[in-house]
């Protein structure tokens, strides 16, 4: 199946009727799709909102499962736990998972996974980003000493949670879909700096927002994250590739 245009990937989202009815005749339901126009991000998370609500009422009164994609958080001094509330504020106004839990306290089966840099030698979440920045500048960056950590997870292992949380998953649960709990950022801008055959640098805080554009606010955070509750619960056993050697192994020629 050929892969859909993000203008198509929109329109779905905002076909109402059509995410309806196919919730209605669908057993079970994984909401994956996002917009990331990051230029109108408030838009983007209010029309998920939306097209999660209504699943959730197609859903309405059968024990059929929803899982809501969402984006594991930030831990104080710690890895992020599934107990832990889920990121928002009004810099990242994303209520994925808010509007799930709603869903949840109206008696929908409704589960949530929290995705980290999910990755093969194609595409790496926001690490693509990354690599697109240091491409267009000649130079790949990271912050301050770089040890700044990013969870991670190769693509089929993800694919594989989401399958076992179908089968095994309780209403009302969290599930973290991490294999690496963190990769230092530097690590992975070293990576991609080899694979452009760019210099490797270090900026400040202060000169991260010119440099990265909307990246900025997520490229100096540490949302070092554990995913033992989920491994525990589920029995699950990430066995793909790590993100450093997806990113050794990407042809930058033809990303």
């Amino acid at each position: 199946m050929r892969p859909q245009a993000p203008s198509r990937y929109r329109g779905d989202l905002e076909d109402l009727q059509s995410l309806r009815s196919g919730a209605a005749t669908s057993d079970a339901v994984i909401h994956t799709a996002f917009r990331h126009d990051w230029s109108q991000f408030a838009e983007s998370c209010e029309l998920d909102k939306r097209a999660i609500e209504t699943i959730g009422a197609a859903l309405q009164g059968s024990s059929r499962p929803l899982i809501v994609s969402s984006a594991v958080g930030v831990a104080q001094g710690r890895a992020a736990t599934e107990d832990d509330p889920p990121l928002s504020s009004p810099s990242l106004p994303r209520v994925s998972e808010a509007t799930a839990v709603a869903l949840m306290e109206r008696g929908i089966h409704a589960m949530v996974m929290r995705l980290p840099q999910v990755h093969n030698t194609v595409k790496q979440g926001l690490v693509s980003y990354l690599v697109a920045i240091a491409r267009a500048k000649g130079v790949s960056t990271y912050i301050g000493d770089g040890q700044n950590r990013w969870p991670a997870a190769h693509v089929s292992d993800v694919a594989r949670l989401y399958l076992l949380a179908l089968e095994r998953g309780a209403a009302g649960a969290r599930y973290h879909a991490v294999a690496e709990e963190g990769v230092a950022l530097k690590d992975i801008t070293t990576a991609i700096g080899r694979g452009l055959n760019v210099p490797v640098i270090s900026i400040s805080q202060d000169q991260a927002q010119e440099h990265f554009g909307f990246l900025g606010f997520f490229a100096g955070r540490d949302p070092l994250t554990s995913s033992a509750k989920t491994r525990a619960q589920l029995a699950w056993n990430p066995t793909g590739p790590s993100l450093l050697t997806d990113l050794v192994n990407m042809r930058y020629s033809e990303a």
